[in-house]
């Protein structure tokens, strides 16, 4: 049973995203052997600031074009959601057939027209979920970089190309040195993701009702108002886990926008007006973009950029780098929401905790 018409995404993002900038085949081509040296070269700078060791050889990183990464994230978000999937064939029996094949259309082009909303503005990412290998030689997450974007965003900065793309390389290789140096985060959030698919209540009334308020967010944030869809469709229980969630994930994109900044001034002379530019650009937007970005819950992942790197500042500033590091030492470890807006918290609660082995198996 098909929950998504996946292909039916695939193909209704890649044809609703708009076209990149028009650049020469000589200036793409070498964007993209830019890109490819300079995540090296950021990997580089990264491990040696974060203090994260990594028995996992670094795998170059994959440069993709628009459509590229549509299809990558549909081939993510099919590993996500195979719990889910799973369990509503086991009811397949409950749900008219007609129901499942529109059912599965309509979310196929729901979905194709996020990811084609998304994929024009994604500079980079670190894919945490691939498809299984069968030879079981394919490195368990890759890091992507979004070409046409890198090279839209810095023309619409009027920022430096090298410095800006060695600073977004060095933001996206924090993440692969999270995920690669700490071997139980993946793990972790993987299965905090499957506990809130779980959670969802996939029975038809229930899901009615859902629908009907992700409809009013619709209607409020259109007029001006507060909430997103994701806010609208969750039960109490998903309520839990998504704080969960949104925690360590704010814990990681701090950590990655704090480091991206920290190494900066070394390594990228512009980066004071790179920065500048490049909040002014995450604040702004149409009014129609503004909204979409709302409903989406994309307001959230930019407070987590912030209260992330605020966090990460604060306990580098009081405890040192290897004293942030014990946040890498076990999921208890870990900061709640509250103790990220507290980080003082978090740093009497672990002071207190007796020590545990860190990431690369030193003590705290």
């Amino acid at each position: 049973m098909q929950v998504i018409d996946w292909d039916l995404a695939v193909a209704t993002g890649t044809r609703l995203v708009r076209p990149g900038p028009q650049v020469s085949r000589e200036e793409a081509r070498q964007a993209v052997a830019d890109l490819r040296r300079l995540s090296r070269e950021a990997e580089g700078h990264v491990r040696e600031f974060t203090r994260i060791d990594t028995e996992t050889a670094p795998q170059p990183a994959t440069i993709v074009d628009r459509p590229g990464w549509i299809r990558a994230n549909v081939d993510g978000f099919r590993v996500v959601l195979e719990p889910l999937t799973e369990r509503m064939a086991a009811r397949r029996d409950q749900t008219p057939a007609i129901v499942s094949a529109v059912g599965s259309r309509v979310t196929g082009v729901e979905v194709g027209a996020v990811l084609a909303f998304l994929a024009s503005r994604v500079l980079g990412q670190y894919e945490l979920f691939l498809p299984p290998d069968p030879t079981g030689q394919a490195p368990a997450g890759r890091l992507t970089l979004v070409a046409p974007n890198i090279v839209n965003a810095e023309q619409e900065l009027n920022v430096h190309p090298r410095d800006f793309r060695l600073w977004v390389c060095l933001h996206e290789e924090t993440h692969r040195v999270q995920f690669t140096g700490v071997p139980w985060l993946r793990e972790y959030i993987r299965s905090q993701m499957t506990e809130f698919l779980l959670a969802s209540d996939i029975d038809l009334p229930a899901l009615l009702n859902r629908l009907r308020s992700a409809a009013d967010t619709v209607a409020e944030v259109v007029r001006g108002g507060e909430g997103n869809l994701i806010d609208a469709i969750q039960t109490p229980e998903q309520k839990e886990i998504l704080d969960r969630l949104t925690a360590v994930m704010t814990l990681v994109e701090g950590h990655g926008d704090y480091v991206m900044d920290a190494v900066g001034p070394s390594v990228v002379p512009s980066v004071a007006d790179i920065r500048a530019k490049f909040h002014h650009r995450r604040e702004g937007g149409s009014r129609l973009d503004r909204t979409i970005r709302r409903l989406l819950g994309l307001d959230l992942k930019m407070r987590q950029y912030a209260e992330g790197s605020a966090f990460v500042r604060t306990v580098v500033e009081r405890s040192g780098i290897d004293g942030f590091n014990r946040v890498w030492a076990s999921p208890q470890n870990l900061p709640t929401q509250e103790e990220i807006s507290r980080p003082e918290r978090w740093i009497a609660r672990i002071d207190g905790a007796p020590a545990l082995p860190g990431a690369n198996g030193a003590t705290g």
